[in-house]
């Protein structure tokens, strides 16, 4: 079972608590009615799946209820950081990839 610390509540706790949703930092258009139809498509559905690092949403459903963000490593599903919705995505360069 996975541990997901939540940034605002302040503790680890496991997956069940959480809901998963979707990909974070995800700009939505200023003028959606201006949109192709392929184009509008490509915003609601196409996301990265990258192999490594992945920013993604979470919600607290059994908890606080609040929206965060989270660095997942693709390969191991391992949790490198969690931060509240709005602030920056975080630089994971450091030496120890931004485990926390």
């Amino acid at each position: 079972m996975l541990l997901i610390r939540c940034p605002y509540c302040e503790r680890d706790l496991p997956e069940l608590e959480f809901a998963y949703a979707g990909e974070a930092h995800i700009a939505r258009p200023q003028d959606p009615s201006a949109l192709t139809d392929e184009e509008w498509r490509d915003f609601l559905f196409i996301r990265s799946n990258p192999r490594g690092v992945h920013f993604e949403r979470w919600r607290h459903i059994h908890g606080c209820a609040r929206f965060f963000n989270a660095a997942r490593e693709t390969v191991s599903d391992r949790f490198l950081r969690t931060y509240k919705a709005g602030e920056s995505r975080p630089d994971l360069s450091g030496p120890a990839g931004g485990a926390a």
